[in-house]
């Protein structure tokens, strides 16, 4: 199973930052007769205070479903360095031009032609209550390796991964 370490506070923010930073994620909003609906999200930022930034379509779908129930759950995924976390939250939305001058990059002119003066433009700001992270220290080829040997020698404490709740 791999070390566990469970984080909080700062070492907590820390963590979410190395797998989420700049990182693509599913954003799932809960409709409320349950449903979950998933789509792909890039991360702008992860601030210092641990909140996660999006940008948004004010007109979004998204947006309207946060709007009735703010629970969203955030789901990172780096296969090939075997780096996931799952994240509860609670969403923001956010009009906030400094906010969106800061995080502003040129790719976004692909959803919002007007630049950073669309007015369609909204920021969702992500609050993390509680997650899981699995980080395999050693890449996926020597994860790989580590396991076979495992297996064929009928061993344990091979794996190199390292795992644990957050709490913020």
């Amino acid at each position: 199973m791999g070390e566990v370490k469970n984080l909080s506070g700062t070492t907590a923010i820390e963590k979410i930052k190395e797998l989420a930073e700049e990182k693509m994620c599913l954003l799932c909003t809960v409709l409320k007769d349950g449903t979950i609906v998933t789509r792909p999200m890039s991360t702008a930022q992860v601030d210092d205070q641990g909140f996660i930034w999006f940008f948004s379509a004010k007109d979004s779908q998204k947006n309207k479903q946060i709007s009735t129930n703010s629970t969203v759950y955030l789901m990172y995924m780096e296969a090939g360095k075997q780096h996931y976390l799952t994240l509860r939250s609670k969403a923001m939305i956010v009009f906030d031009k400094n906010k969106v001058e800061q995080l502003w990059n040129p790719w976004l002119n692909a959803w919002f032609t007007k630049g950073k003066e669309d007015p369609n433009i909204s920021l969702l700001k992500i609050d993390p209550e509680e997650g899981h992270y699995w980080d395999e220290k050693d890449g996926k080829i020597i994860s790989i390796i580590k396991t076979g040997i495992a297996a064929i020698t009928g061993t344990k404490g091979l794996d190199g991964s390292l795992q644990g709740d957050i709490k913020l």
